[in-house]
């Protein structure tokens, strides 16, 4: 399983364009899920990533900042999956 994180907050516009590219993308993967996190009920969360919402992370790890490209996502993630087996 290949976890997604979106890390934005209500109000963001570039958070709602990369939200249903990010969706799409994770939908096509049965094998990866999408948790959505915002900045506004995390502290540690705002510190980390004000400036750079919307922020994507794989597993964990930041994949994008500020725009999300959906083919550049579904290689990460296709890569992610095949590192698994």
């Amino acid at each position: 399983m290949v976890e997604i994180t979106l890390i934005g907050k209500p109000g963001c516009h570039l958070c709602d364009e990369a939200r249903p590219i990010v969706e799409r993308v994770v939908a096509s993967f049965p094998d990866a899920t999408l948790t959505e996190r915002s900045i506004l009920d995390d502290p540690a969360l705002e510190a980390r990533w004000h400036d750079d919402i919307p922020v994507v992370l794989i597993d964990g790890r930041q994949h994008s900042a500020w725009r999300v490209d959906a083919a550049k996502l579904t290689d990460r993630i296709r890569a992610r999956l095949a590192l698994r087996g």
